[in-house]
């Protein structure tokens, strides 16, 4: 059975919580959405991708952002959405990125960004 509070946090149906470390892997995503498709993207990343993501070992957190405004410099018009994922190291994430749940949930996102053969995706490192 699991402690109330370990249900509080949502422990229960997660993959193991991440180790106590500082330095994870992130993966960004810039996404060009049509406006049209912005609520078709929103729930399948909300009701399909991270349900799924979230089982999966080494997993730290996902999130969609939408660009509100840019404060200094530029960025492409285009690019409305930045998907962001944290995981503990690179290799867990390729063994999620190759796993059958993601072949399965990402196709569903990507086929919402309409700049689907060049959006850019960056890995970086915490340092």
């Amino acid at each position: 059975m699991i402690g109330a509070a370990s249900a509080a946090i949502g422990l229960s149906a997660r993959a193991t919580p991440a180790s106590a470390q500082t330095r994870h892997i992130r993966v960004y995503v810039e996404m060009d959405v049509a406006p049209e498709r912005e609520r078709e993207m929103l729930d399948t990343f909300h009701n399909t991708f991270v349900p799924e993501a979230v089982k999966h070992e080494g997993y730290i957190r996902v999130k969609m952002l939408k660009l509100r405004t840019v404060v200094q410099g530029t960025v492409p018009k285009t690019q409305t959405y930045r998907f962001e994922l944290e995981y503990e190291n690179e290799d867990l994430r390729q063994k999620w990125a190759n796993s059958p749940g993601h072949l399965r949930v990402w196709p569903l996102v990507e086929r919402t960004i309409t700049s689907i053969k060049t959006y850019p995706v960056t890995l970086y490192d915490e340092v």
